[in-house]
């Protein structure tokens, strides 16, 4: 049954859902049911769910009456309008010319691409020594940048790990700030005062562009006739519908959106996965037994991504407990009803699936961690009662992509460590665009 916060009780829960959003969200559905109204201030209101069936309304069904929330306006500032960030016919034109780049034929050509950055990574562990620490939330976000750079801009960005790494820091921590600030749902325009983490994040900012302009300005002073390999590739020979090459803004900002998006999601599902693997040794050992059978001592190859079942199984499982996108909020255009609530136009419905994934009613022990539930021959969910990479035509683009890269990435790592978390630390989430691992993740490495 849907529940409706009284004006005071949202007054007093505003301060623990800017403070600390998950365990906000995760009372509210807990105490109140899996549909609950949060009026704002202004007139404005939350609705919150963590319903599959309503999820579907709202992402798929009923769609075309919702458009990205407000709270992803901050990123624009970073991102422009690319396909993170736009709407309407725009996003629908650049989703029509970025699609087939992730086709599944074109996915698998990066395998090797992926591997051989895994394999550089771990030829670095290798020469740490044994009993090695090593933070493997900084280490697989350098990894999947190095992955980014390789397979969708033939382009070495290990290089400028070093320095992308904090200004990636520096933007995120900027959004944080922006969108849990009181005014921020009181003044339209409040992501673009010139606050002190404004104005660090927009140093910042620079600096990505100027590393996204370098890979343009090297890929036009290249000989012509190259053929279309990769991402930056099919942006530039790409025309809108009068026949014109896109406009640098555009290239840039689908570039920023795919270097952002296309490492830092995949960089914390395989962190989080590798925590959870120190914790479970039996689904470890599993895993271990399958890579090795598979591989045989070989590099890994997309041809073997259907045989690394419980890979597949396990990674799926850790982005259930920790879904990289572990919020999605859409904005309604008009009125709606969400099992009895009325949705005025304006509201701002979130779906999280951080929560839709710990729905009991469909994940039985869902604190729990147990891959089983991904194996071929598992019992039937409802289609959006696990939901990583979004829902709708607005689903993630890179799901496939991101997919292969985390199972050959995790079985690489798995065939020559065994990686098992520092005694004493516990990690803590971070609710930034992404779950992040707040405090890093520090695990000794040690070869097989």
């Amino acid at each position: 049954m849907a529940r409706q916060l009284s004006g005071r009780e949202a007054l007093r829960l505003l301060p623990t859902l800017r403070a600390d959003p998950l365990t906000a969200i995760s009372e509210l559905i807990r105490t109140h049911g899996d549909v609950v109204r949060v009026p704002l201030p202004r007139g404005n209101q939350l609705v919150l769910t963590s319903r599959p069936e309503l999820v579907a309304h709202v992402l798929v069904s009923n769609q075309d009456n919702y458009r990205k929330a407000r709270t992803y306006r901050p990123l624009t500032e970073v991102l422009g309008n690319g396909l993170l960030t736009n709407e309407g016919e725009s996003w629908a034109h650049q989703r029509r010319l970025v699609q087939p780049m992730f086709a599944r034929r074109r996915i698998d050509a990066f395998a090797p691409a992926m591997v051989d950055a895994a394999s550089t990574a771990m030829d670095r562990w290798a020469a740490l020594g044994s009993g090695s620490v090593v933070d493997v939330a900084d280490e697989m976000s350098a990894l999947t940048l190095d992955v980014v750079g390789r397979a969708l801009f033939s382009a070495d960005l290990s290089g400028e790990a070093s320095q992308m790494a904090p200004a990636l820091e520096t933007v995120l921590e900027s959004f944080v700030k922006v969108v849990r600030h009181p005014l921020f749902l009181l003044v339209p325009d409040y992501h673009r005062w010139p606050t002190p983490a404004r104005l660090r994040a927009r140093g910042a900012e620079q600096h990505l562009r100027g590393v996204v302009d370098g890979l343009i300005s090297s890929r036009r002073a290249e000989s012509a006739g190259r053929e279309d390999t990769d991402l930056l590739d099919a942006l530039l020979a790409a025309r809108d519908d009068d026949g014109n090459p896109l406009d640098e803004q555009q290239i840039r900002d689908e570039l920023m959106t795919f270097l952002l998006a296309g490492h830092e999601t995949t960089a914390n599902a395989l962190a989080w996965t590798l925590l959870l693997l120190s914790r479970h040794p039996a689904a470890r050992d599993r895993l271990v037994a399958e890579v090795d059978d598979v591989l045989s001592g070989r590099p890994a190859t997309a041809a073997d991504m259907n045989k690394l079942e419980w890979t597949s199984a396990v990674l799926s499982e850790s982005m259930r407990l920790y879904p990289p996108a572990w919020m999605i909020e859409r904005e309604a255009r008009d009125a709606d009803d969400l099992d009895g609530i009325r949705v005025p136009p304006g509201s701002i419905v979130a779906t999280p699936p951080y929560l839709v994934h710990r729905n009991p009613d469909h994940w039985p022990n869902p604190e729990g961690f147990d891959p089983h539930r991904f194996l071929p021959g598992a019992a039937d969910r409802h289609r959006l009662a696990y939901l990583p990479f979004g829902g709708g035509r607005r689903q993630c683009i890179g799901g496939g992509f991101a997919m292969l890269e985390a199972v050959l990435l995790l079985a690489t790592i798995t065939q020559r460590f065994e990686l098992d978390l520092v005694p004493g630390h516990q990690p803590q989430a971070l609710t930034a665009v992404t779950l992040r691992p707040a405090n890093g993740i520090p695990m000794t490495v040690r070869p097989r």
